[in-house]
């Protein structure tokens, strides 16, 4: 069958004879003639009638026209009933075309179903080729490829132009599988030849499927025919292998295509943007400005690289391309204004886009979408939600499915949970809680509100569960706190059948974390291996965090060491997790390999760095730490603040800690928590009171953790009334309900003070069990007070909860060491031994320069132990002269008087400040720190040698700091 016999069939037009009747108005004319074409007895017409119908010929002219003309106005109704009136017209075929066109154009399938009666009425027209064509094409456009198969089927004949519009009808509505079966059909079942039509549907169509198998078959089919050189087919090819991901394939076909038009270049622009390639999208777009064909960029041009700019933040890049849209006065195109709004707020320019928003007067859904996920991503709450109810009430537009996804990604805490009950409502109302991702979305947000009740309602509604729907809830499970429902449901998930992904796992991994559960850790890592999600980056920090979470920082570090590409996630987790375990030298050095490996810490990382000073008390380091957040411009970040506060507090600098938090632009409750809780640690309980009241002042309300600070601050300066009044406080007109760490601070401060029975009496009240913390404080109290009897009761319940903890049998130790009982002394020895326990030795070290030096009670190997034995004996010598006597009671061991003063002068914080004396000039601050608490020895020799040095001796102990100053200290004796 010859190639061009279907075009000529198609191109044949069937028309019944012209029969020209009177031009006139009156309507009973027009109706007698319909009567008389009705008539059953009248088989042929009468001379007087044929010549009324001659007469009408003005009107048989108008008739296509007029359809043509209420199409082209959207009027398809008035066109439907002019058709209708009308059937036996000459141009009735033409009409119908039109009409079908239009019903496509409008997807008003309702009128195209009438019109399509007409045509099946008549047996003229019901197997045309042209009108069944456009009847296939109208059924596609209008989204139901359903009908336009049906109508395929019913042809007794088909030709190519059938069969095209049928593929092209599936791709159309990405039924990419039945558009290529139908090719299938076509050259199996025809001899028809498929054309530049055909080609670039199916070519399409396999890139839908993203079989590039299929691809290359169809590819090769197209270059046998000799098709591989038209400009349509090969932009069909190059779409397709982008989409794949086959860029080499992709600029082959670009390369060799003899003709290329604005189509071919948008592929190839758009190929390279879809899989990364950003800077080629550019390279390609500048090439096609250059060349000598003078294209000009279109729409799609210019939707196309804005994402680009979108993702990779190029703002400068994206007012050029906007330059350009505006110049070719493309830029008030709907879709252009959308991807221009786009690409301003992912590149952080939100008030850019909202101008361009404002500006748009020809807004639709996507624009709404664009601007509520824009502010959504921001995570600002308020203009995301107020843009999404003028959307609603003002525009009356309703929303769609994605609208909602973006108003669920905002709802993060407990605060949001009536707007998410709100946008629940909303999607039960129209349907869409039946989606996977919005019941998905559901389900998380849910979680994220911490309500699993209602996350779980969402879960169990849903007709199909895929992975996503598990790890939603397992993930909410995980992330609120119940590991072990969390474990329940990833089982049932594989019980199911599915199978896990890195999500899945990821999750696991974040409950075993929580449940510190390294046995169970362990063999989902040996899951990992086996089925090779190791190298999934997500997976891969997930079992870092678990290993630093078990405290197996060894175990974690070979795994990071092993890790091919180490990104700035798997980084931050390692710095936090060894300054989470107390490793700060490891994290510092893992920070500064960090750094000179080139890779720019994130505020993550710094923040972490700041604990690790912290727990050093490494000032220098801090400082420096301090410098390169200014350098890097992160010192509007709250937390990054935060850190810093903390860190001068604990490093000795209160005064810094204070300068900056008032130089802070945004104080949140943490920026003040920090504050108070430094003031506290240094025992100013005035200026940590002070700073309460201010607080409350400007209407900051403060937190669980803020009382913890409070009532620290109290207990360290003695100011018992003002911490219950602040305790009450807390309960009754804040409404917080104290937790184990409120009681903690209070037992030690009534402790503290002396007042042990009131201690007990709290403790005895308390509505939860009291925790090791707590006997801990009130075993402390009871060995500085020498409360023996209550003291044996408090540390028999502190070893109960606690047996493994050699600093309970210390506690114990001494408080029958401060009795002068040696044999209940030497029971606790022995008892520490048959547990394989051992006393911490004491240990103190100062920072001097760019070193820490470290010493440890009664170690006299040090290479210069003679010069700091000599340093000692003289200051020694010069407080003994203004008072100073060696307080034997100090030492808790059963041995001679002179013994014990020797010992007392090989405490680890004298040999600290005799070598800080001994390496610094006069007027530098000396900042030691200890592990343990100071003994009064110690403190009073601190005292006056501050006086006789001249210096500022600045003391952390395991408790709090003390500033000696002048034969002073901060502490008022209280500590």
């Amino acid at each position: 069958m010859s190639l061009l016999s279907p075009s000529h069939t198609f191109l044949r037009h069937h028309q019944p004879p012209i029969i020209v009747h009177r031009n006139t108005s009156n309507s009973s004319t027009r109706h007698s003639l319909r009567s008389f074409f009705n008539a059953k007895s009248s088989l042929s017409l009468s001379t007087k009638t044929h010549q009324c119908l001659t007469n009408d010929s003005t009107y048989q002219l108008h008739f296509l026209p007029d359809v043509t003309s209420l199409c082209e106005s959207n009027d398809l109704t008035k066109a439907y009933l002019l058709l209708k009136e009308n059937p036996y017209n000459a141009q009735i075929k033409e009409a119908i075309g039109v009409l079908l066109q239009a019903c496509g154009r409008l997807k008003s399938i309702e009128i195209g179903k009438k019109v399509h009666e007409i045509v099946l009425a008549s047996t003229q027209y019901s197997n045309d080729f042209v009108l069944n064509t456009r009847l296939i094409t109208m059924y596609a456009i209008c989204g139901s490829p359903l009908d336009s198969r049906r109508v395929f089927d019913n042809l007794s004949a088909k030709n190519l132009f059938q069969w095209n519009a049928i593929i092209s009808g599936y791709t159309r509505n990405e039924l990419y599988s039945d558009a290529f079966m139908i090719f299938v059909e076509l050259i199996t079942l025809t001899e028809l030849k498929p054309d530049n039509f055909t080609f670039p549907c199916v070519i399409k169509a396999c890139g839908g499927i993203g079989e590039v198998g299929l691809g290359y078959v169809v590819h090769g089919m197209a270059a046998k025919i000799g098709l591989i050189g038209d400009v349509f087919v090969g932009n069909a090819l190059i779409a397709m292998y982008g989409k794949c991901g086959l860029i080499e394939e992709m600029l082959k076909v670009f390369e060799v295509m003899r003709e290329r038009n604005l189509v071919s270049w948008n592929s190839i622009i758009c190929g390279f943007s879809e899989n990364g390639f950003s800077h080629e999208s550019f390279n390609f777009f500048l090439e096609m400005m250059s060349c000598d064909v003078g294209l000009i960029p279109d729409v799609a041009t210019l939707v196309t690289l804005l994402p680009v700019c979108a993702v990779e933040g190029d703002v400068e890049m994206g007012r050029l391309v906007h330059g350009l849209a505006i110049k070719l006065g493309l830029n008030q195109e709907i879709m252009v204004n959308n991807a221009l709004v786009d690409m301003y707020s992912k590149c952080g320019h939100l008030s850019e886009a909202q101008i361009l928003f404002d500006r748009n007067n020809n807004r639709n859904l996507v624009s709404w979408n664009t601007i509520v996920g824009a502010f959504s991503m921001a995570g600002d709450k308020r203009r995301s939600f107020d843009h999404l109810r003028k959307m609603l009430i003002e525009e009356e537009m309703k929303a769609n499915k994605v609208t909602v996804l973006h108003a669920l990604t905002i709802c993060l805490g407990k605060l949001d949970f009536p707007s998410l009950k709100e946008i629940h409502g909303y999607s039960l109302r129209h349907g869409f809680q039946n989606d996977e991702l919005v019941a998905n979305a559901l389900v998380a947000a849910y979680a994220k509100c911490g309500s699993m009740t209602s996350a779980e309602y969402v879960f169990d509604g849903m007709r199909s569960r895929t992975v996503s729907s598990w790890n939603a809830v397992i993930g909410g499970h995980a992330q609120n706190g119940d590991p072990s429902k969390a474990l329940y449901l990833f089982h049932q998930m594989t019980c199911s059948g599915l199978e896990p992904d890195w999500f899945s796992i990821s999750s696991l991994l974040l409950t075993c974390s929580h449940l510190k559960s390294l046995q169970y850790g362990k063999e989902i890592h040996g899951f990992v291996l086996r089925n090779g999600l190791e190298k999934d980056p997500f997976v891969a920090i997930s079992l870092l965090s678990l290993y630093m979470y078990c405290e197996k920082s060894f175990s974690a570090r070979v795994m990071f060491d092993g890790m091919e590409d180490k990104s700035v996630v798997s980084w931050n987790a390692m710095i936090t997790g060894y300054s989470q375990n107390r490793l700060p030298i490891d994290a510092l050095t893992l920070f500064r390999q960090m750094v000179s490996n080139g890779i720019q810490p994130s505020e993550i990382a710094i923040t972490s760095v700041f604990g690790a000073c912290s727990q050093l008390s490494s000032l220098r380091l801090g400082e420096e730490t301090h410098c390169y957040a200014l350098k890097a411009s992160l010192m509007d970040d709250v937390f990054i603040g935060c850190s810093i506060i903390d860190m001068y507090a604990k490093c000795g600098c209160i005064e810094r800690s204070r300068w900056i938090f008032d130089k802070l632009t945004n104080k949140d409750v943490a920026s003040w928590n920090a504050l108070i809780v430094g003031y506290g640690i240094h025992g100013y309980g005035k200026e940590a009171i002070e700073l309460f009241e201010k607080m409350h002042e400007q209407g900051q309300w403060p937190d669980g953790f803020t009382f913890v600070g409070i009532l620290m601050a109290c207990s360290h300066a003695g100011l018992v009334e003002d911490g219950l009044k602040y305790f009450n406080q807390m309960q009754n007109f804040h409404g917080l309900k104290p937790k184990l760490e409120h009681y903690s601070c209070v037992v030690d401060m009534l402790g503290r003070a002396g007042q042990l029975d009131d201690a007990l009496r709290l403790i005895d009240e308390m509505p939860e069990e009291p925790d090791a913390g707590v006997w801990n404080s009130l075993l402390s109290s009871c060995r500085t007070y020498g409360a023996l009897d209550m003291g044996e009761k408090v540390a028999k319940k502190l070893l109960e909860l606690e047996p493994k903890k050699a600093e309970n049998y210390v506690l114990l130790s001494n408080l029958f060491a401060g009795s002068a009982k040696w044999d209940d002394v030497r029971k606790v020895r022995q008892s520490m031994k048959e547990n394989g326990l051992q006393k911490d030795a004491g240990r103190s070290w100062i920072e001097l320069g760019v070193n820490v030096y470290s010493f440890v009670a009664g170690d006299d190997m040090l290479p210069e132990s003679e010069d700091i034995r000599e340093m000692w004996r003289e200051i020694e010598e010069k407080i003994s002269e203004i008072g100073y006597k060696p307080l034997t009671d100090s030492v808790l061991h059963e041995v001679e008087e002179e013994k014990k003063i020797n010992l007392l002068r090989g405490h680890s914080e004298k040999v600290a400040i005799s070598f800080g004396l001994l390496k610094t000039t006069k007027g530098v601050t000396l900042r030691v720190c200890k592990n343990l608490r100071i003994c009064v020895d110690c403190h009073n020799a601190a005292k006056l040698i501050s006086k006789v040095a001249d210096r500022k001796i600045v003391v952390r102990d395991n408790k709090r700091f003390h500033h000696f100053r002048d034969g002073f200290c901060s502490c008022g004796d209280f500590w």
